[in-house]
Order: structure tokens, then sequence, then C-alpha cells
């Protein structure tokens, strides 16, 4: 009786042995989570594409290769920006943490620059940031806008539309704890690393390709570790939609045209690759019908409804005129139509084609990087001309040694007699051959298959469920991020106040135009009325930081204060091109930086007040221009009242005004200059450090020469704050020093910290070498405000700007004895009591911030207010 029983324990131990051993084996042979890594420009249809991928059921996603218990299969995401297209990367990389913080995914790794370069034998340094198209690239992040120029930099669907998303971001997104940080925040090269090491990935590309065809160059080996790009671009057998370069080139599509190399480099890397091209977005537009059907039934959900008022937005700019509500609005489903074609084929297994969304077929094609005749040395492209050898091992000769597009008017490109051009860099074309390679391409978008729906194809009904199903939704928005959350405005009451002389500061949003501004707002108000503020987009920020300078003056408690929106180019150039501010970085100590106020802007309270575009529904708060705010100033002058100009920053508002406004000097009694160095015998260098060519100009005017000459040779009354003046107010040291023997206020703590940001930066990383210019700006406001305390100093000097000539000395201020123009210039002033009296302006308690920073605004939004209401204004 024993030996049965030992030979069934024998069994039962043989049986949970299986059982242990086929659990090891179902565990080890448990499918990967699944990784997506999306390169995007952040362009308001990149928004819809991220949350429809943020919203994909994990639950359902690639069950067929998932547990057999029907354990959910997790989507890994890692999110990189490419920043050579629609977006700025500053403005981008704040964006996207605040959609991430909204939808709950903290988790997610976000990319954005890096500073590596590529050498001239080809060498890919570490971390290059795809700021610059790769036959543009260099050892700098500073460079032209060759193909970048195609798109607008301003309002009206341009890159301040796409930075702010016309004004609806700061009015909807919550505000996470994730932010830009100088020299800390991932790469994008870094993140696509990571993210390819860890195991089989696929690419999603919603933009230029600059990013992925770094990553393919400089890490072949992870090649094997990409299952599959899709790819929303390009045009096969449609035409292009470079709307502002069509009569140059009618064959690109925006994507591919951003950096054709790069986008011939991905298509060709051998990697699987399907396309969904302007042939298949074409047949999906957004129509007035689906508008209207959106904004009746499918906005449950915070990120339906940012979706929707993003459109809105887009949509008020886009529109065509005309009662016709089933019309086209000359908007498409791009990149969300790109994201459901991907996921479609994913679930269906792409090697059998299905596809719930698009119809498929495989094409043999290629990406246009040059124009024939091949081989002729024109000056065009960087990859053959004034090299012994061709960069990259390129081939003399070859499909790649052309000419290459150099601008959006580009007189190579031109037909005489005709509007539709020769050029076709960036077409992906149809070939024939060894010269193309086998692409799955989406050529339309089906159907709906349900007859009694309001929609016409399947991926519409899809898209709208996908965003308002309450699975994985998103937690909230700024309104419901806080139980109390008001929007106040805080306007100082200025009853039994004397006030000073009117004052319109003119600022580029540097640093050092920031500290000015808050020093300003400190001015005893009796002495100066600062009255409006001017910002131009063509300097150290760009445009769309005009967000910050709202925040500031919220800090303050002046509301009161309108902001004008100037030029975004040089005076006198073509609004689309990068006229002489191709010389600032775009990566580390450049607008990266300046555009996010060196990660510290997010300290900043939130204003009420933001960038909203003209098409905004809410005309009493449209954006006005920076005429228009001048214009106002100067109609409320009293009987003999003057306006002071300080302006800290290329001289183009100032330029258009004293053009638009024939008797400008009448009404303006001194313009203060912060900028130019004199050429008058010394050896004193200029700044302008990315054009080593250059050895005497300012940044100030070299960034526009020619309204620099316009302003200082014209008959306005002019005290220059030259370069040599700004250098001896430059010292972190004393500076530093000053405001710490010295008693706290909100604004002192922080200006504080962003000079000690900048010291620390300068010290750590010679990309920082030049933040001390930013000091020196400064003096230009305290100079005016406190001039005759500082035992200053100044001299009459004959001068003139050199302008419309050669880089080399451009924006350089020379001695004209032939010039009867005398203008007072800064030679001399007490340093130690400078830094003293800028300390002590920004420690006094009278006239200090209001609301000192988001931090404690988020306290006051988290408790009961004081009064009844909101939107209400406080008088203080």
């Amino acid at each position: 009786m024993e030996k049965p029983r030992a030979r069934s324990w024998t069994a039962a131990a043989a049986l949970m042995v299986f059982f242990a051993v086929a659990t090891v084996e179902v565990a080890t042979t448990a499918p990967a989570p699944r990784r997506i890594l999306v390169d995007t420009d952040m362009g308001t249809d990149d928004l819809f594409a991220l949350l429809y991928i943020l919203k994909q059921d994990r639950s359902q996603f690639d069950v067929k290769v998932g547990h057999p218990s029907g354990a959910m299969s997790f989507i890994h995401l890692g999110i990189t920006i490419n920043a050579n297209a629609w977006i700025d990367a500053g403005h981008g990389v704040n964006q996207l943490y605040d959609i991430l913080y909204m939808m709950g995914r903290d988790d997610i790794a976000v990319g954005a620059g890096g500073d590596g370069g590529i050498s001239d034998d080809g060498k890919i340094h570490p971390n290059v940031g795809g700021y610059l198209p790769l036959i543009d690239q260099g050892m700098t992040t500073a460079g032209g806008c060759r193909y970048r120029q195609a798109i607008p930099p301003g309002r009206r669907g341009g890159r301040l539309d796409a930075d702010t998303n016309a004004g609806v971001r700061r009015g909807f997104l919550p505000r996470g704890p994730r932010r830009y940080e100088p020299l800390r925040q991932p790469t994008a090269q870094q993140v696509m690393v990571d993210t390819l090491s860890a195991g089989p990935t696929t690419l999603f590309l919603f933009g230029t390709h600059t990013n992925a065809a770094l990553l393919l160059m400089a890490y072949p080996h992870l090649r094997r570790n990409i299952e599959r790009i899709y790819v929303s671009g390009g045009s096969v057998r449609a035409t292009g939609n470079l709307f502002t370069a069509y009569d140059a080139n009618p064959f690109a599509e925006f994507n591919v045209f951003g950096d054709p190399f790069a986008a011939y480099q991905v298509l060709h890397s051998g990697v699987p690759v399907t396309l969904v091209p302007l042939d298949a977005t074409n047949t999906i537009p957004i129509t007035e019908e689906f508008f209207a059907e959106f904004g009746r039934r499918w906005q449950s959900t915070p990120e339906a409804r940012y979706c929707f008022q993003s459109l809105d937005q887009v949509l008020r700019i886009n529109r065509r005129p005309g009662p016709d509500l089933h019309g086209s609005t000359d908007y498409y489903m791009w990149d969300s139509f790109a994201a459901g074609v991907a996921f479609s084929a994913m679930r269906n297994g792409e090697s059998n084609g299905s596809n719930e969304f698009a119809e498929l077929e495989y094409m043999n094609i290629t990406v246009i990087t040059s124009n024939e005749p091949y081989g002729v040395r024109d000056g065009s492209n960087p990859f053959f001309d004034g090299g012994a050898t061709p960069k990259f091992g390129l081939k003399e000769g070859g499909v790649h040694s052309g000419h290459v597009q150099t601008g959006i008017r580009n007189s190579f490109c031109l037909v005489p007699g005709s509007n539709s051009g020769r050029c076709q860099d960036g077409y992906t074309k149809e070939v024939s051959g060894s010269e193309g390679v086998r692409v799955r391409v989406a050529t339309s978008a089906k159907p709906n298959t349900d007859n009694s729906s309001t929609f016409d194809r399947e991926f519409v009904k899809n898209f709208l469920k996908v965003l308002n199903i309450p699975k994985q939704t998103g937690r909230f928005s700024i309104t419901t991020q806080f139980p109390y959350y008001r929007e106040v405005l805080y306007k100082p009451d200025f009853i039994n106040i004397s006030r000073g002389k009117p004052v319109i500061f003119d600022m580029d949003m540097s640093p050092g135009d920031f500290v000015s501004l808050i020093y300003l707002l400190k001015a005893p108000r009796e002495v100066i009325n600062l009255k409006g503020v001017l910002v131009n987009g063509n300097g150290w920020a760009n445009i769309a930081s005009i967000d910050v300078v709202y925040d500031i003056l919220h800090m303050m408690g002046r509301d009161d204060i309108p902001v004008g929106l100037g030029n975004t180019t040089a005076w006198g150039t073509p609004t689309l091109g990068c006229t002489n501010d191709y010389a600032i970085p775009i990566g580390s100590g450049g607008f990266i930086d300046s555009d996010t106020l060196y990660g510290l802007a997010r300290s900043l309270p939130r204003s009420p007040r933001r960038y909203t575009p003209e098409s905004s529904d809410d005309p009493e708060h449209r954006q006005p221009l920076a005429f228009e705010v001048w214009q106002s100033v100067r109609k409320q002058l009293g009987p003999g009242d003057k306006i002071t100009v300080l302006t800290s920053g290329p001289l183009t508002n100032l330029a258009n005004i004293s053009l638009s406004h024939r008797d400008a000097s009448s009404v303006i009694e001194r313009v203060y200059v912060v900028g130019g160095l004199i050429r008058d015998g010394g050896h004193e260098k200029g700044n302008v450090f990315t054009v080593p060519s250059n050895k005497y100009a300012e940044f100030n005017m070299f960034l526009d020469p020619l309204a620099a000459k316009t302003v200082i040779e014209s008959n306005l009354n002019i005290t220059l704050i030259p370069l040599t003046a700004q250098r001896k107010a430059a010292s972190f040291g004393a500076v530093l020093e000053a405001l710490e023997q010295i008693q706290q206020t909100p604004e002192l703590k922080f200006v504080h910290g962003l000079f000690s940001l900048l010291k620390e930066l300068q010290s750590k990383h010679n990309l920082y070498h030049h933040v001390d210019i930013f000091l020196g700006e400064v003096l230009g406001a305290v100079y005016m405000v406190q001039g005759s305390d500082l035992k200053s100093s100044v001299k009459l000097k004959p001068i003139s700007v050199v302008a419309n000539t050669t880089e080399r000395t451009d924006g350089q201020i020379v001695i004209s004895k032939q010039s009867t123009k005398l203008v007072k210039v800064l030679s001399h002033f007490n340093d130690e009591i400078y830094y003293n009296r800028l300390a002590n302006s920004l420690a006094n308690k009278k006239q200090s911030a209001v609301i000192g920073s988001f931090e404690e605004q988020m306290a006051i939004w988290s408790r009961p207010p004081n009064n009844s209401g909101l939107g209400h204004t406080e008088f203080l």
C-alpha cells in the first residue's frame, strides 16, 4: 500500500513541476511591452495625434501577441521634438509637459534639443539637436533658415500661433511640475537612443525627419530595433502644399521639405516604412459639418475639449469665407490620421496589409534632395561646395550633388512667365529601378462603414470616439485643476498720485530685458509712468515669449499696461526669412533658453492675459500690434507731454513707428538706445560671437542694421548706451553681492535666481560664455531713471551705422565726419553706485509684487476667495 502512495506523490510532484515549468515558459515568452517613439513638431495637428495615441486602449492593443490570460499589453512611449519646422523648442517642450501632466503621463520621457554638431568631414558628434537641416548643420546651433523660411514666423497660422496653440494652450492646459531646464533637459538623441536600446520600437514621424536621420546615421546598429517607421508627410501623386513657396516648388510637402536629405536617409535606411502622404490626407478634410458635430456632441473629456478649442482657433485662421457648412476649411486630419493608420496596421498585423482606415499599396519612391544638373557646383550645396571631398562620403555627380533650393524665391527654381516652379527638393517621387525603395503608401481614407453616421470617413468616427472614451482620460484643465481657480486682473489705483513722464519700453525679451522691465515697474510713479511695452521677434527670443511679458506685468500688479506685438523679421526684409537673426544660437544660450527664461518662466504667476490671435471671438482681448499701442499711448498724452522711449533690442519697431508716424519726433522727447559699439580708434571688439568675420558689431545693431541706421541717424533725440558702457555693468559677482546684502522682495528673489543661474551656467559650459551680455542690458533702464545719481558723463559724437553692406560690416557704428547728427553717448558712470541703486530699487517694498510666484498663485486657487465673483479686477 505504501508503494502506490509513493507513486501517487511522485505523479503529483511531476504534475506540479510541469505546471511550474509551463508557467515559467508562459511568463518568459510573454511579449515585451510595445514601445512607440513619437517624433513631433508639436503643431496643432500633432496635438490631436498625441492625444489620440495617449488614449489607445491598452487592454485591446496588440491582443494577438498578448498574455494568454488576457493581461494588458502596455504601450511604452517616448516623445521627441523636432524644432526646425512649425514649433520653437522652448515653447514646444513646455506645452508637451503640460499635455502629459493633464493626461497623467509624467512617466513619458521627452527629448528636446541638443547642442552637438556635425564637423566638416561628416562626423556626427553626440546629441545633435536637430535644430537645423542636415545640409546646413555645422558645429553650432546658430544658422540660417533654408527650408524653414517657408513657414511664416508670426501670426495668421505661423509659428507664433503654433508656439501658443493660438492662445488656447495657456487658457486650457494645467501646469505640471516638469519644465525645460538648461543642461538638464533630456535631448532628442538621448531619448531616441534610450528607447531603441531597450528593445523593438515602432517609430512615428510627425514632422521633419532630422532627428530620425541623425539617429540612423550615428547609431546604425539600432536600426534592427526599429520594427517599422510610420511617416506623416510627403506627396507622391498629389500636388505639394508649400503655399508660401509654390512658385518655386510645387512638388514638396512641408514635413519632408523641412529636411529633404534627412527624409531620404529615413526612406533608404532599410527599415520598413509606411507613408501617409497628402495623397491620403487630402481625402480626409476637416469640414464645417464635422466641426459642428464635434462641438455639439463630442466634448466629454478634457482632451476632447482641448482638441475642439484648438481646432476652433485654427479654423478661424484657415476658414474660407462663405455660408457653405459642408465646405472645406483648408485643414486636414494629417498626423492624427497617420496615427490611426499605424494603430490599425499594428492591430491587424502589418504583414497582411489589412487596415480599417486607409487604402494602402506598395510604391517605389525616393526623396529628391537636389535638382539637375547634378555635379555642378554653384554654391547652393554645402555637401559638395567648399570642401575637398563631399560630406558623408556622398558620390560626386550623384543624386545629392545638384542645386539645392536656398529659399522660397530662389531664382534657380523660378520659371519665367509661370507661377509653377521647377525645384523638386522634398518631393517624394515615384520612380522605377534601384533609385527608389519599396514603401507602403496610404492612398486614400476609407469611407465610413456605418451608413447612418454623419461622418463620411471611418477614421473620423474613430477619432472622436477614442478622444471621448472615459478610460485613460485627462484629469483636469487649468480651470478645474484647482477648486477655487479664478482669473484676476491687477491694476493700480492712480487716484491722487502724481505721475511722471510717459515711457514706452521696446524689448526683444532677452533675460536682461525682463530684469529691466521689473526695474521700470519699481521706479517711482511720480518719475516714470510706464505706458506701454513693445516686443519684437527678431532678437533674442521668439515672438511667442510675449506671454512671459504678460506674466511679469501680472506679478507686479500692472495688468493695465498694454503690450504690443512687433515685427518678426528685420526692417525692410521679407516677412519670410531670418535676415541676421540667424546669428543667434537656437540651442543652449540662445532661443530655447530665452523662450523659457532659462526655465524660470514657469515659476512666474500665470497671467489671465495672453497672446490672442486676431481671429479670436473675443475681440476685446485680441493681441494689439506694436503700432496700435504706440497710437494709443500718443492719444493719451496731455498738453505738452512727450514720450520717452527705451529700446533694448533691434530698433525694428521704432523704425516702423518713425515710418508710419511722420511726426513721431514731435512727440518723442528722447530715445535711450541700449546697444552698439562705436569704432573710434580703440581696440574693443563687438559681441556677435557667432559671426567671427564681423569683429566690431553689437548684436542689437547687427540684428537689424537698416532699422538702426534709420533711427540713430534720424532727427530723434538719441542717447546711446553702448557695449563699452554695458560691459562695466556686467559683473555677476558685483550684482549678486549687492542683491544679497539687502532685504528680499519676490521680484528681487526672482532676479537673484536668474542672475545666479546665468553665472552658474557660464562657469560650467562654454555654450554659456556670452550670458554676461544680458547683465549690461539693465544699465539702460537704470540710467534712464537715475542717470544723474550715477556720477555719469556723456560725450557728443557724430556717428553713422553701417547697413546693407556685408556680413562682416553690417551693424557697425563708425565716427562720421560727414554726419551732422550728434548723439549723446554714455561714456562713464560709477559702477558701485549703479549696482546698489539697482538692488535698492528691487528691494523696495513699495510697488512690490502683488503675487510672487506660481506656487503662491496655486495656494490662492486652493482656498475660497475673500470676495465673490470671477474674472474681476482688483485695484491696488
